[in-house]
């Protein structure tokens, strides 16, 4: 459904209609902490969550109780041990004690500000492993300054400006702290709209019911992309939805796009999308058009932003939308619910949303003209991390492409494999790597034994911790280099080597690459004295791909449901040349080769 349509009276009848029994067992503990009042932000979020899926068991602390649960090592909040902890702190509360003398003559109440939520999340970290949600200050002006505000430290709009980017400074030094941005909420809506005096007054609630939908959104969507579920593809129509215009009606000089007339409005689409790629959202193109044709635009415009080395795969044909995304779905490799279509067309949209429930296909409105905004409002492709290697994810995907329409030439799944000469490199986790291994444990979810989420935080933690044996992998072939593609993480237990996570990316898969790395791991194991590895497969939604994972390797089942492989004389059917590494205290692997026997 779409947020405009949601207001606090349907979020509040699902939280009323809920099913019996909810949240149930395994549901996202989360922990709000509110300087105002928060019981309505409590059913908005609960309501919010039941209409997309998901289940929250929320504690809420009493009204203005922020700093007495954090710092008191008994309190209710860490006998309540949440996975999340939401603190919510208002601008009103905040100008408060900017007039308390003397802050309000400190040209320093932002860093003492800033200091104070630092220590609370520092406290909370100390003893929980939960992530931090920290809510921004919308502005108030307090009109004592006039614009003359903007240049005095002396004034609230001053130091609560500074507040703000100290907050994002703060949070990006921090990996388990998120900002949820309710100034851009505020900004929005208005703050006429976002603020209710009388509610405030009377009940100390500082956000209105028209805010609150938006609130629970941002809330919800900072959460589920944590845990792994959020988009990651956009699969574009082309007529009349990047351009103006039909390309086989009114050819490349006729349709409208630049700086000009209408033009302006679809070259914003596209610098929007652009920016989207440079991000790491792969592009897929699906439109009912002749491909040469459509494919001329993109090389021969001069005003074309998006060009083709921005695409993944370019599917333009005659067929049925809906097999084209399918197709579309089986290159990329990742789920339909991890996709948006945008479509001008109302037609189109249905036609695929009914085939196809689990995609997303915003409902654009009928003027071109508030379509950026429209978009920018729904906020579709919430992260939690950007790397390097997101830059190029859209040129993997390319040749992931090309290896898919290579290997409909070879009647041997065995020979196309072999044609590919891939190679790995197999190194212990280092500085490098942890931000990549810790962004592809909260974005795997098909290959994903045990889907254990890592911060980079507890990577960190993981990589120099003795008791833990790590391995990154990497790939390239003949096609190109898709980077690292995953990750091991052994715990030393007293039976053996626990596999902890097992992870790999999607893009790679039926590659033969997990026999591979057990290969690997059968080496690094034994080279350091163990002979036993135990596996364990936690079943969600998502990875049933994996649920046979360890009984193709050859692993046995226990009692307890775990699986067992003796390493004297397994063998895997893979073979990879070692080369030692005493520095690193374990064998790593470069350019090591995959080769079937």
């Amino acid at each position: 459904m779409d947020i405009h349509n949601l207001d606090f009276n349907h979020l509040k009848k699902n939280l009323n209609n809920a099913p019996q029994g909810y949240p149930g067992p395994g549901a996202t503990k989360i922990a709000l902490l509110s300087d105002t009042a928060s019981q309505f932000i409590v059913q908005a979020l609960q309501g919010y969550a039941i209409e997309f899926g998901a289940a929250y068991e929320l504690f809420e602390a009493n009204y203005n109780q922020i700093d007495s649960q954090v710092f008191d090592p008994s309190s209710e909040l860490y006998r309540f041990e949440p996975e999340f902890v939401v603190i919510v702190r208002s601008t009103e509360r905040l100008l408060d004690a900017f007039y308390k003398e003397p802050s309000r003559l400190k040209p320093s109440f932002a860093e003492e500000q800033t200091a104070h939520i630092l220590s609370l999340y520092e406290t909370i970290k100390r003893k929980l492993k939960s992530r931090v949600i920290i809510t921004n200050f919308p502005e108030i002006d307090d009109g004592v300054f006039g614009n003359y505000a903007n240049k005095t430290p002396y004034s609230f709009l001053f130091q609560l400006r500074k507040l703000n980017v100290s907050l994002m400074e703060m949070a990006r030094a921090q990996p388990d702290c998120l900002v949820c941005d309710v100034a851009t909420l505020v900004h929005r809506l208005g703050y006429a709209s976002a603020f209710d005096p009388k509610m405030y007054i009377n009940a100390s609630m500082v956000f209105s019911l028209e805010l609150l939908p938006w609130l629970a959104k941002s809330i919800h969507e900072l959460i589920q992309a944590t845990k792994g579920h959020f988009k990651k593809a956009l699969i574009l129509d082309l007529d009349n939805t990047i351009w103006g215009g039909t390309i086989g009606d009114d050819g490349v000089e006729g349709i409208q796009i630049g700086e000009l007339g209408l033009g302006k409005i679809f070259t914003g689409i596209q610098k929007w999308v652009k920016e989207l790629v440079r991000r790491g959202i792969l592009l897929a193109i699906c439109s009912k058009n002749d491909e040469e044709v459509a494919r001329a635009l993109f090389v021969e415009h001069p005003d074309m932003i998006l060009r083709m080395e921005d695409i993944a795969i370019f599917v333009a044909n005659w067929e049925n939308k809906v097999n084209n995304i399918r197709y579309i779905q089986e290159v990329l490799n990742i789920g339909f619910d991890a996709m948006v279509y945008l479509d001008d067309s109302t037609f189109e949209r249905e036609m695929v949303t009914k085939a196809i429930p689990e995609i997303t296909a915003p409902s654009l409105p009928e003027d071109p003209a508030q379509w950026l905004i429209y978009l920018r409002e729904l906020n579709l492709f919430e992260t939690t991390s950007f790397t390097e290697e997101d830059k190029n994810r859209n040129a993997q995907y390319h040749d992931a492409a090309k290896r898919v329409a290579v290997q409909r030439t070879f009647e041997n799944e065995d020979e196309f494999l072999q044609s590919l000469k891939m190679s790995s490199e197999v190194h212990p986790f280092d500085s490098f790597s942890i931000p990549r291994i810790a962004q592809l444990s909260q974005r795997s979810n098909q290959f994903n034994l045990r889907t254990v989420r890592y911060s980079e935080a507890e990577v960190s933690d993981i990589a120099a911790n003795p008791q833990y044996l790590t391995l990154s992998f990497t790939l390239k072939d003949t096609y190109g280099d898709n980077g690292l593609i995953a990750f091991v993480v052994l715990k030393q237990e007293k039976e053996g080597l626990f596999i902890e996570n097992w992870i790999m990316s999607c893009r790679v898969l039926k590659r033969g690459m997990e026999k591979f790395m057990l290969q690997c791991l059968t080496e690094a194991a034994l080279s350091g004295g163990q002979t036993r590895l135990i596996g364990e497969y936690l079943p969600t939604n998502k990875n049933g791909l994996v649920k046979d994972h360890y009984h193709k390797l050859g692993f046995i089942p226990n009692a307890d449901g775990r699986w067992t492989l003796e390493l004297k004389g397994a063998t895997t059917g893979i073979s990879a040349t070692p080369v030692p590494d005493a520095a690193l205290g374990s064998p790593s692997y470069a350019a090591v080769h995959i080769q079937k026997k």
